[in-house]
C-alpha cells in the first residue's frame, strides 16, 4: 500500500551571505502595488509586481531585455523589462481552452544573434478532434513572424502537459502529457506521455537514442515543469494521480513508470512489475500531492543560498519551492517552501542571467482556490536581492516536523479532496461534482466503492455534465478511508457512518 504522508518535513536554510550588486536594468513595479520582501538568513529579496490584470500567464521566456509570456486563452505578450510596457504580439484564434487546455508554453532560441526562433504549444480542435500543435515563429524584436506548424500530436480536455526547452546546442525538447490515455505513456511508438527531442525544424537528430524517433524517455503522466542545469542534466516536474507528484532526472531510454508505477517503487505489485521491466524512480515524490507546475534552474551568485537548486512553483499547495540539488546533481537533498497561499496558484518560474527570478500566478484559471482571485490577479512577480532592510517581510514557511499517529479526518479531506471538491463541498461546475447533498455520498457502500476504484465515467448530475476523471484512493489505509467517508457524510450529506472493517470487506 502506498505510503500516506500527512505532514511535510521542515528544512532550515544553509549558509548565506549578502551578495547584493547593482543590476543593469532599472527597478520598476506596477504603480499602486507595493513591494513585499522575502526574509532570508542575512538578507532580503524584494518581491514586486511587474505585470497585473493578466489572464493565466502559462509560460514565460526572455530575449535580451524583453520577457515574452503566453496567456492560456491564446495571447502572446511582450513585457519590456526596462520600461514595464506590455504589448500584445500575437492572438491565436483557434485555441481550444476548457479547464486545462489552451495556449501553454513558450521557448525562445538563445543561441541566435538576430530573429530567434520562438516555439509555442497549444491545443486546438480539428473538426471534433482535439490536437496539440507545436508552432514555430521568428521574433524580430517587434513582432512574431514566419509562422510554421512543426507537428501535431494527440490532445484532450486534460493531461496535455506541457513544457518546451531549447538547449545550448539548439535542440528543442518537448514534454508531452498522456492526454488521459493510460496506454500512450508506455507505448514508445507514440508521442504522448514522453520527453521528445528534435531539431529546430522538427526533424529527428541523428544522435537520438531511438533511431528515427523523437522519443527520448517515456512513462510520464502530465509533465508541468522542465529545466536543464548548467551541466545539461534534464529535470521534469510531473503531476501524479491522487498521490506521488514527482521530480524526475530524465535520461535517454528510461521508463518512468506511468501508469504501471506511481512514484516510488514501493508496493508488492510495483516491485513485481519492476522485476520484469526496469522502471526509474523519481528523485523527489510528494504525497499528499502539491500539483507542481513550472520549474527553473538557479545557480546565480545573487542568492548564494539558492545556488545549484531547482526552483519550483505549485498549483494546489500554492507555493514557491527551492529544491537543493546534491553534488552529484542526481538527488534533491533539501527543500525550502515559501509563500504558502500568499499569492495563490503559481504556474511558471523563470530565472534571468542577472539573478532575477520571475513568477506567474494562475488564479484566473478553471480551479480558483479560496480567497482568490484577488483584485490584481493574475500577475507576474519579480524576485530581486536588495541592500535595503524593509519594514516588513515574508519568511520561509514553517511546516509540521512530525507525523501524528492520530488520524485527522479534516486534514485528510483537505489533503486529498478539498482542492477539487472545495472546502465547502460544492465542487466546481462541469468539472468536479458537489459532495454537498449528493446522493452518492448518502449511499455509503456506493461512495466507498467510488473511492476505492475511481471512475472515468462522465456523469450528469442535476442537469450538469461532469467530465473530470475520479482517481482511485485505494492507497489509503482502511481506517483513513473510513475517516474521509465519515467526514464527508457528516459535513455534506447525512449522519451515516462506516468503519475500517466495512471498507476492508468492500476492498476485498
Amino acid at each position: 500500500m502506498k505510503r500516506t504522508i500527512l505532514a511535510s518535513c521542515l528544512f532550515t536554510s544553509l549558509f548565506f551571505f549578502n551578495a547584493c550588486r547593482e543590476h543593469a536594468n532599472p527597478s520598476f513595479s506596477v504603480e499602486g502595488v507595493p513591494a513585499e520582501y522575502l526574509k532570508l538568513q542575512d538578507s532580503y529579496v524584494e518581491i514586486s509586481t511587474v505585470a497585473q490584470g493578466l489572464k493565466v500567464p502559462w509560460g514565460m521566456d526572455y530575449y535580451k531585455n524583453k520577457l515574452l509570456f503566453t496567456e492560456i486563452g491564446g495571447h502572446v505578450k511582450e513585457l519590456n523589462l526596462e520600461s514595464g510596457e506590455i504589448r500584445n504580439l500575437l492572438t491565436l484564434p483557434d485555441v481550444y481552452t476548457r479547464t486545462t487546455p489552451g495556449l501553454m508554453d513558450i521557448s525562445i532560441q538563445k543561441e541566435s544573434s538576430d530573429d530567434p526562433y520562438v516555439f509555442l504549444s497549444y491545443t486546438k480542435k480539428q473538426d471534433s478532434t482535439i490536437v496539440t500543435s507545436l508552432m514555430r515563429y521568428q521574433y524580430n524584436g517587434n513582432e512574431l513572424i514566419n509562422a510554421k506548424e512543426i507537428m501535431q500530436i494527440a490532445g484532450a480536455t486534460g493531461h496535455n502537459g506541457c513544457r518546451l526547452e531549447i538547449d545550448k546546442n539548439n535542440i528543442l525538447w518537448w514534454a508531452t502529457g498522456d492526454v488521459a490515455d493510460n496506454k500512450m505513456a508506455q507505448d514508445s511508438t507514440t508521442l504522448n506521455g514522453k520527453v521528445l527531442r528534435m531539431n529546430l525544424d522538427g526533424s529527428i537528430p541523428a544522435d537520438n537514442p531511438i533511431p528515427n524517433s523523437l522519443v527520448y524517455a517515456w512513462g510520464f503522466r502530465n509533465i508541468q515543469g522542465m529545466a536543464f542545469d548548467d551541466s545539461g542534466n534534464l529535470f521534469t516536474a510531473e503531476h501524479g494521480d491522487a498521490i506521488e507528484d514527482e521530480v524526475n532526472w530524465v535520461r535517454p531510454l528510461k521508463n518512468y513508470g506511468w501508469p504501471l508505477i506511481e512514484g516510488m517503487i514501493d508496493t508488492d505489485e510495483e516491485k513485481a512489475i519492476h522485476a520484469k521491466t526496469t522502471m526509474t524512480e523519481p528523485i523527489k515524490p510528494w504525497t499528499p500531492v502539491i500539483a507542481p507546475a513550472g520549474m527553473a534552474y538557479y545557480n546565480n551568485p545573487a542568492i548564494p543560498e539558492w545556488k545549484n537548486s531547482l526552483l519550483l512553483v505549485t498549483l494546489k499547495s500554492q507555493t514557491f519551492r527551492v529544491l537543493h540539488l546534491g553534488e552529484d546533481q542526481h538527488q534533491i537533498k533539501n527543500e525550502q517552501v515559501y509563500f504558502s497561499k500568499h499569492y495563490g496558484r503559481m504556474r511558471a518560474v523563470l530565472t534571468m542571467p542577472n539573478g532575477d527570478i520571475y513568477l506567474s500566478t494562475s488564479n484566473q484559471d478553471w480551479n480558483p482556490q479560496p480567497g482568490f482571485p484577488k483584485e490584481n490577479d493574475d500577475r507576474i512577480l519579480r524576485l530581486r536581492v536588495t541592500k535595503e532592510k524593509p519594514t516588513s517581510y515574508l519568511q520561509e514557511d514553517v511546516v509540521a516536523t512530525a507525523k501524528s499517529d492520530k488520524i485527522n479526518p479534516a486534514l485528510l479531506y483537505m489533503n486529498f479532496c478539498a482542492s477539487c471538491h472545495k472546502p465547502n463541498g460544492k465542487g466546481l461546475k462541469n468539472t468536479f461534482p458537489p459532495l454537498l447533498n449528493s446522493n452518492r455520498v448518502k449511499d455509503i457502500p456506493s461512495f466507498t466503492e467510488l473511492l476505492l476504484h475511481g471512475t472515468t465515467a462522465k456523469k450528469e448530475i442535476n442537469g450538469v455534465l461532469y467530465e473530470q476523471n475520479m482517481a482511485s484512493y485505494a492507497f489509503l489505509k482502511d481506517e483513513e478511508m473510513a475517516a474521509i467517508i465519515n467526514y464527508v457524510s457528516k459535513e455534506f450529506g447525512n449522519k451515516q457512518t462506516t468503519t475500517a472493517e466495512e471498507v476492508a470487506k468492500l476492498r476485498k
